[in-house]
């Protein structure tokens, strides 16, 4: 793979930290610490304090789209410049959950592979093949598609045992080195027959932090092998808002620690 590609980065910062922490720049814009609310672009200069602060512990960083569209131009501003001021060895997911088809989902992929220039991006595989198609043109390009999500109403469709099987064997198809999975860190019950479906593959794992998911559990039955483990762990609101004062990045640096450091334990 190039040296540019998400699969590339994702493995020397892995194996240059020892770190599962992915930080999911959540950065909503009415939570955020009031010494920022008054500055021209707030989640410009909270981003930028907060990447300062916790690079030392992440091996992805993980904005999420939703927060900086509510902003407007401001926020779209701000979600540039963030991936911009990220330094390079450090891989960037974008959380947007698309999925859809033909020039749209290219125009999805352009926008945020060529001109944004994030590594990778989360898909809703739900519409087949055609999600994946213009993202696989792109060499450097990586998805983490949906397989069971972290929230409680997962059960409504991704608990359904016909869509836990067939969202794995349609991952199959696709190399390890272009296609991840989204797996819950809430989902305890499934996660090692997760893994055992979908062997080799890179886990996203949100929900440890705020949403009381298992760490314990992922480190046990969400890991690849001991020398590959190949999950990222995401927490977003859990070091992000650590504080809403002053010491807001401090406190965001030390919640990175944390994780980092009971990754570890």
């Amino acid at each position: 793979m190039s040296e540019s590609s998400f699969w590339h980065k994702y493995h020397e910062r892995y194996h240059q930290l020892r770190s599962h922490v992915c930080i999911g720049l959540d950065s909503q814009l009415d939570k955020l610490p009031p010494s920022v609310q008054d500055s021209a672009n707030p989640i410009r200069e909270f981003n930028l304090a907060i990447i300062a602060a916790t690079r030392d512990y992440a091996t992805a960083y993980k904005p999420n789209l939703a927060f900086y569209l509510a902003d407007g131009l401001r926020g779209l501003t701000a979600l540039y410049e963030t991936v911009a001021s990220i330094p390079e060895d450090i891989p960037i997911i974008l959380d947007c959950k698309v999925g859809d088809i033909g020039s749209t989902m290219a125009a999805y992929v352009h926008a945020f592979f060529k001109d944004l220039k994030v590594d990778a991006i989360t898909i809703n595989p739900l519409m087949g093949a055609d999600v994946l198609k213009p993202l696989l043109e792109i060499e450097s390009s990586f998805a983490f598609a949906l397989a069971l999500t972290s929230n409680p109403s997962a059960q409504d469709f991704f608990h359904a045992h016909e869509l836990k099987q067939a969202i794995p064997r349609w991952m199959q198809d696709y190399p390890v080195q272009r296609l991840g999975a989204v797996v819950g860190a809430t989902q305890v019950a499934d996660l090692l027959a997760m893994r055992q479906s979908l062997p080799q593959r890179l886990f996203l794992i949100p929900g440890v932090g705020a949403q009381g998911g298992d760490l314990q559990a992922v480190l046990t039955h969400a890991i690849d092998s001991e020398s590959e483990p190949r999950i990222l762990i995401n927490s977003s609101r859990g070091i992000i808002f650590a504080s809403s004062g002053e010491d807001y990045a401090e406190a965001a640096g030390a919640a990175a620690r944390q994780l980092f450091e009971a990754c570890k334990s």
